[in-house]
């Protein structure tokens, strides 16, 4: 505080001069100061403070040492001296700097009496020299003296009850939190203002309406009270505390439009003028509640304590203002929809202005506008957590090693919209139609949150509240009758059930890709935009969208962005050899693939031909085989689908068949053009109808969704990808052979010596490389479909039936009842094999079923072959494959590939890479 020795002289001068000479101050000395200043015209309670202060400063002066109060001037010491108050306030100043830090409370913060002295010791606890504390009414009260307004308007009697069910919530809980002279005090004043808030609600009940100044005044007691209980917990500590009533301070200029403008400058003023009255080194200050210049009640509106503790933070130039509340910080994504949404430690001012704008729960946009001035951060902390770091906001932050952060920082949504789009030709080059659009939308008071236009000005389109478009579209068509009817407009059109996704980032202006990034993950996710808009500045790019498509959109761009893993909804059909092996695939590598890869993998659902289980969070498949059997359902293939594609907290689904079924193929269609994609080594849709596989086709290629099947020809080979990326590089395809099942793989390559071939079949059936029924394979149908397959990639349109193929299984065999009943007579067919064998033997070959696509002649078969010794497909062991693609390229040496074909591991291992193939598409690390 600085000396009253820089004012004029005044009668404290005499005490001191007395002091000196062993005098005491007189009775007579006080009352004079005290007639003089009421004379003058003074109020009491001014005239008081003068005296008071008269006093403080002749002990302050007489106390000194002797050699210092020698050296205090003169003049001081005269005892006409003679000083105002104004004088005496302005000897007082308000210290401004980075020596105060502002913390601000909200209601959740002052819930209950622990609450409250839990944000004492905070305060307590802050090393700040002087630190400005503002404060929200407690949890809940805002909404009970919003009540006590509207029931003492609408002549409800009950007003009474709610105004004393609001002093028993503040007098339990002072009691709880206060004792002695504190408490005393506490209650006397809490005991005036219910006094007078009866008096203020009896008037409103008796007139049956309130002006908002009057409503202002009643909500605001709520700060009040809280206010005052804080200050006196941490008095009770033995803190000297001030309390701050900032209707005293804070002045504005209300809009018009349900907002508030601080008047810097007088409020500036006025908190000299306070803190000359009051100074402390710790003061709590209301929030919310402001005056305007005529000294009328009001508030700072919507999150006004927010705003508060900014304005008050930027006329003190704080170091930091903290925002307390109860979250740990600012999120990348709204949490309750990505359950991956990070903290973030930074984010820019404005960054918060775009984010808070879109509906993100991070701070009012106003409340970061007088902090940015004098460059003050805003932290956000968790009371609750208070180890937590929190989020600074602050200007454009930048890493440890210089560079800026993600050029994406974050995402925010706002649902209930509409869009409203006025399209017509006569719009293009004809000044004043946005104006006029706009001017009736101002009319009916809605409000705009997203506006987008073609160049071409032949329409304009813009985003409104659900509740407010009926009025909106109601003025449009009134303001544009005669342009609607002369045909200039063709149409004034609403859009129901929007919502909006915006992705905030200060860096996007500077990076090449963004939008691009943006776009390709909702087009991937399936994800439909009806408008866009960015502005200038490229802080934000926001899409319209269906509301039912928001949170997978927002899921599908969050994880796009690296900010969260890339997951994946998976419904897995037909948990048979190869389902089984897969889902237990699944299980050991989940783990690796969410630390190593980004990658979560989800499963929704196991169905098989009788029961399925669903989940909405995802198996546990650690012991999905018992939910199968203790916790199924009937199995319902349209309901499990319908299970995978309503979850809309998951972007990305798609269903894996692990079936050899038919009527599970014909679903594909239907599954991808609802934005499911499909992997699958169900060979029964790619060599099914020509017509059925070319539409498929076509919309697997129209669209972003994806039909993978690698596994359907080669199990675990690359034979399909091989053959896309020789097409897709320009190479030419003459002709595709090889050895397509591993099954008569193993047979022939064991077929050998003295060795019969009932003997091994029977051998190949033991060891599960054969069908239940080993005609399924002998029979030579699934290497035909593997060759139609192969054929369709190449581009021949050819059918299975076009396909010659040889069986295996003599045609007396072919009417065997089943599998044992053929077994048990394929003996008798032993010489025949012999003999083919011994022919091939003599010419040094061996004999081999093979598949061919002879492509330059449009056409393919199935047949048993003898090769040389020495060929490639001779010198195959065990279940291995072979295929060889002769091609422009690879003319003279055929491309081979070559591996394990057959088996539920390898077959599965090839499904799993076509997931995570998936996953790589859909954003996932490669």
């Amino acid at each position: 505080m600085t000396s009253l020795a820089a004012a004029s002289p005044h009668p404290g001068a005499a005490f001191a001069a007395r002091r000196r000479h062993r005098v005491h101050p007189t009775r007579e000395a006080i009352s004079q100061c005290w007639r003089r200043e009421r004379s003058q015209g003074r109020s009491f309670r001014s005239s008081l403070r003068l005296v008071s202060c008269v006093v403080d400063d002749f002990f302050r002066i007489s106390n000194l040492p002797g050699q210092l109060r020698g050296d205090v001037p003169k003049n001081l010491l005269t005892p006409t001296a003679a000083v105002s108050v104004e004088q005496v306030e302005a000897s007082t100043y308000l210290p401004k700097g980075d020596m105060w830090s502002v913390h601000k409370f909200g209601g959740t913060c002052m819930g209950t009496p622990q609450r409250i002295q839990n944000v004492a010791d905070i305060v307590l606890r802050d090393p700040s020299e002087r630190k400005l504390v503002v404060v929200s009414a407690m949890s809940k009260v805002t909404d009970m003296m919003y009540n006590l307004v509207n029931k003492a308007q609408a002549r409800d009697d009950s007003y009474i009850v709610a105004l004393d069910e609001v002093f028993e919530k503040h007098m339990v809980a002072a009691k709880d939190l206060l004792e002695g002279e504190d408490l005393a005090r506490f209650l006397s004043q809490m005991h005036a203002d219910i006094s007078n808030l009866k008096a203020m609600l009896r008037a409103i009940y008796i007139a049956g309406h309130v002006t908002e100044s009057f409503s202002d005044f009643v909500v605001g007691h709520g700060e009040l009270w809280s206010a005052q209980m804080l200050s006196f917990a941490i008095k009770q500590s033995g803190t000297p505390c001030s309390w701050m009533d900032t209707r005293e301070v804070l002045v504005v200029n209300p809009t018009g439009s349900n907002q508030v403008d601080p008047d810097y400058l007088e409020s500036e003023k006025r908190l000299d003028k306070w803190f000359a009255r009051k100074p402390a080194e710790t003061i709590i200050a209301t929030g919310f509640i402001a005056s305007t210049h005529e000294n009328i009640p009001t508030t700072l509106k919507r999150d006004g304590s927010d705003f508060s503790a900014a304005i008050i933070g930027s006329l003190v130039k704080a170091r930091q203002v903290t925002i307390w509340t109860d979250v740990d910080g600012v999120f990348s994504a709204d949490p309750r929809k990505v359950s991956e949404a990070v903290i973030l430690s930074t984010l820019s001012y404005q960054e918060a202005w775009e984010m808070s704008y879109f509906g993100a729960n991070v701070l009012h946009p106003r409340t970061i506008i007088p902090v940015m001035k004098y460059n003050i951060p805003i932290v956000i902390r968790n009371i609750f957590n208070i180890s937590a770091p929190g989020t600074m906001i602050c200007q454009q932050p930048t890493n440890e090693d210089g560079d800026l952060e993600a050029c994406v920082k974050a995402f925010a949504t706002i649902d209930k919209l509409a869009l409203v789009n006025v399209e017509g030709t006569g719009m293009a080059g004809v000044p004043g139609t946005a104006n006029a659009i706009f001017g009736a939308v101002k009319d009916v008071g809605a409000n705009v949150i997203m506006i987008s236009q073609a160049s071409s000005e032949h329409s304009v389109c813009f985003a409104v509240p659900e509740k407010e478009v009926s009025a909106v579209s109601a003025a449009l068509h009134v303001r544009f009758r005669e342009a609607l009817s002369a045909g200039r407009l063709s149409k004034v059109e609403v859009i129901h059930n929007c919502s909006i996704l915006a992705a905030v980032g200060l860096r996007m202006a500077s990076t090449p890709g963004v939008s691009a990034t943006l776009f390709d993950a909702l087009a991937k996710a399936n994800i439909n935009v009806r408008a866009i808009a960015q502005g200038c500045s490229e802080y934000n790019i926001t899409v319209v969208l269906k509301q039912e498509d928001c949170v997978r959109a927002l899921r599908a761009a969050h994880s796009r962005f690296f900010l969260s893993k890339t997951t994946l909804a998976v419904g897995i059909i037909g948990p048979g050899l190869i389902g089984r092996t897969l889902l237990n695939q699944l299980k050991d590598q989940a783990a690796v693939l969410k630390e190593n890869m980004n990658i979560d993998l989800r499963v929704m659902g196991i169905t098989g031909s009788r029961t399925m289980f669903l989940s909405d969070t995802g198996v546990d498949l650690t012991q999905w085989k018992e939910l199968l059997e203790t916790e199924a359902e009937p199995a319902n293939l349209d309901k499990f689908a319908y299970h995978l594609s309503e979850n809309h907290f998951f972007p990305n689904r798609v269903l894996v068949d692990c079936t050899a079924d038919t009527s599970v193929a014909s679903h594909y269609y239907d599954w991808l053009k609802k934005g499911i994609h499909v992997i699958t080594p169900n060979k029964k849709a790619n060599s099914g109808p020509l017509d059925r596989y070319l539409k498929l086709r076509t919309l697997q290629r129209a669209s972003y969704t994806h039909y993978f099947y690698e596994a359907t020809v080669g199990a675990g080979l690359p034979i399909i990808s091989t053959l896309r990326g020789l097409l897709e590089t320009g190479d030419k395809i003459l002709r595709i052979e090889g050895i397509f099942s591993g099954t008569l793989s193993y047979i022939f390559n064991n077929f050998e010596g003295t060795r019969t071939f009932s003997d091994v079949v029977a051998e190949a059936k033991e060891a599960g490389y054969t069908e239940p029924d080993p005609r399924d394979d002998l029979s030579g149908t699934d290497v035909a479909r593997k060759v139609i397959i192969l054929a369709r990639e190449s581009g021949l349109r050819l059918e299975l039936s076009d396909i010659p193929v040889r069986s295996l299984v003599p045609e007396e065999l072919r009417m065997c009842s089943s599998g044992n009943e053929y077994m048990q007579k394929l003996p008798s067919f032993d010489h025949n094999w012999a003999s083919e064998r011994k022919e091939a033997e003599v010419a040094g070959e061996v004999l081999r079923y093979v598949g061919v696509v002879d492509v330059a002649n449009k056409k393919g078969q199935v047949e048993l072959r003898r090769y040389k010794r020495d060929h490639p497909f001779a010198q195959l062991s065990g279940s291995d494959n072979i295929i060889a693609f002769t091609t422009s390229r690879y003319k003279e040496q055929p491309l081979i590939v070559r591996g394990p074909g057959a088996g539920a591991e390898v077959t599965a291992a090839g499904v799993f890479s076509d997931i995570l193939r998936l996953a790589s598409y859909l954003g996932a690390p490669s």
